[in-house]
């Protein structure tokens, strides 16, 4: 940012178990998303974006501080981010900005006897806190649901009787997605008239399962149904990988909850890719809804947008649906779009390899605020002014799953590296691992861990696993004085 220039505004759009091919920007030809396409169209679209972790928390705790999860110390869902830790939203109100937040934070435990009221905070910066970790009925500070309340309405999402993995959703104006925008757009028209900066993350919870769409977006797909093609699975590619992805396959009596490959039937596969995808297209009308807001009250053009995920959705590729430690492209490669009309250059598609720990020092950069020292992670700043090539930031990306619960033993793990070229994950515990050629196997379908004729590059991969392990650890405390 040039000196006198105004701070931007912040409009943090992030979107729950999304992955990244599943907006008409990103190559499908199902979907309609064109306004998550434009703004594509308006900005820069990052075709490698790697998420840090495959889960909710330990992803979301890394991109807001810029610290990867074996830093933050949250490592899996149901732990809680310590109160020492600093996100980037507290040191953008700490220079001025005005935080809210609409949806899920989810940087605690929130779920069962844990999460009876919200989430426990640390000094996050947020001064508007509209807190509603899901759309289900739970606890007592769910907001959505006393909102909907106040309406004299019910949460209900009855199954469809075609298929009982998908729910009809709440009608568009009463869902979830629709009121975290609601919440945005009341913020955004607030803050029109103040000096002050301001920043506004919108936590939607879709399209995370239950598969809920409103009736009304799962209808289009009713129609052309026999035309979507099936997961990306084939038979007996399981046989070389761990353990855990053949128990997902078949299902596992202790975690009965966890969807299954094996009892779908092909129409059943058929329409939770429907659902997914029709709540993504729902999801895209309220993006549409709160651009209109910025440009109809004036701030567009001062307001940087980012649209992006926390991670992936296996969605039956693989013989997996849901998430867990794995390290497919479904899974840990997410949407990434920033645009910021007339500073970042529109209309341009970035291959570099970047990863969400990025974003916290983007933003700090993009306010023209001096780095903090904790943080991991690298500016897109430069790449995405023209300061820098838009191809290059990272040799690597990096994704890690430490002592995270799994369906089949206690705690998994497993992490993983990948180059443009190949793609190397280890599970610690079995000593066992996945290596991919992306040039000949973009799908990830065969496994050359034990191939002969990889070993020169299994050698080279594992050799950037250790390097990215060790440069992971905790920057602080900080250098204090000479030796």
């Amino acid at each position: 940012m040039t000196a006198g220039a105004k701070r931007p505004n912040i409009l943090w759009i992030c979107t729950d178990q999304q992955r990244y091919d599943s907006l008409g920007c990103y190559g499908n030809p199902w979907v309609r998303t064109p306004y998550i396409d434009q703004l594509a169209a308006d900005g820069v679209l990052f075709e490698h974006c790697t998420c840090q972790n495959p889960v909710c928390t330990p992803s979301r705790a890394s991109f807001l501080t810029g610290r990867y999860p074996s830093t933050t110390l949250c490592r899996d869902n149901g732990q809680s981010i310590p109160a020492t830790e600093v996100l980037v939203t507290k040191l953008l109100a700490d220079a001025g900005y005005t935080c809210g937040l609409a949806g899920k934070l989810h940087l605690s435990a929130c779920h069962g006897s844990v999460c009876k009221t919200s989430e426990r905070r640390i000094d996050d910066g947020y001064s508007v806190f509209h807190w509603s970790h899901q759309p289900a009925p739970q606890g007592n500070d769910n907001q959505y649901i006393a909102w909907l309340k106040e309406q004299g309405v019910e949460y209900a999402t009855p199954p469809l009787e075609e298929c009982r993995y998908v729910n009809q959703g709440m009608p568009s104006h009463l869902h979830h997605t629709a009121w975290c925008a609601d919440r945005a757009i009341d913020f955004i028209k607030e803050q029109a008239d103040k000096e002050q900066p301001w920043l506004f993350s919108v936590n939607i919870y879709d399209p995370h399962s239950p598969f809920d769409p409103p009736a009304e977006y799962l209808h289009r797909y009713r129609r052309m149904l026999d035309q979507i093609p099936p997961p990306n699975y084939i038979e007996g590619e399981l046989d070389n990988k761990p353990q855990r992805q053949k128990a997902r396959y078949f299902g596992h009596t202790r975690r009965p909850n966890v969807m299954a490959y094996a009892p779908l039937t092909e129409t059943d596969h058929r329409w939770i890719r429907a659902a997914y995808w029709a709540m993504c297209d729902h999801i895209d009308v309220q993006v549409g809804r709160m651009i209109r807001t910025l440009v109809q009250t004036g701030q567009l053009e001062n307001t940087l947008v980012i649209y992006m995920a926390d991670h992936g959705e296996m969605l039956g590729d693989h013989g997996i649906y849901l998430k867990g430690p794995f390290f497919y492209e479904p899974l840990v490669h997410v949407p990434l779009i920033i645009s910021y009309p007339g500073v970042i250059p529109s209309s341009r598609r970035s291959q570099a390899l970047v990863e969400l720990v990025d974003l916290a020092p983007t933003l700090l950069d993009a306010c023209g605020l001096e780095p903090y020292s904790a943080m991991q992670g690298r500016s897109l700043w430069s790449l995405l002014t023209g300061q820098a090539p838009l191809h290059e930031h990272r040799a690597d990306v990096y994704c890690q799953m430490y002592s995270s619960i799994t369906i089949v033993d206690n705690r998994a793990h497993t992490d993983m590296v990948r180059t443009r070229e190949y793609k190397l994950a280890v599970d610690h515990k079995s000593s066992l691992g996945e290596l991919y050629d992306l040039v000949h196997d973009p799908a990830e379908t065969r496994n050359l861990w034990d191939d002969p004729q990889y070993l020169a590059v299994k050698a080279e991969m594992l050799l950037r696993l250790s390097h990215r392990q060790a440069f992971t650890a905790d920057p602080l405390p900080p250098h204090e004085g000479p030796w």
